[in-house]
């Protein structure tokens, strides 16, 4: 199972949450972004439909793949 961990951080003159190199929007003050990120976390685990997706490589080439709805990533929240 893939997992996803959104790091609160300070960032643009308040706070944010932090997955890998992406930057939430900036919150004014740590709680609200805790909180926020908190509701991202519990989103991010909701599944949904099976679909069928496509995507272009760095090369070029189209892929096709079938994704499963259900296939959702754990989401933790780290406030440290």
């Amino acid at each position: 199972m893939a997992r996803i961990t959104y790091t609160i951080v300070p960032h643009d003159g308040g706070w944010a949450y932090k997955a890998a190199d992406a930057f939430s929007e900036p919150f004014p003050n740590r709680e609200t972004a805790l909180a926020a990120a908190k509701a991202a976390a519990a989103e991010q685990q909701v599944g949904g439909d099976d679909e069928e997706i496509s995507f272009q490589d760095e090369e070029g080439h189209w892929h096709f793949e079938h994704t499963d709805g259900g296939d959702r990533p754990e989401a933790t929240v780290e406030d440290g």
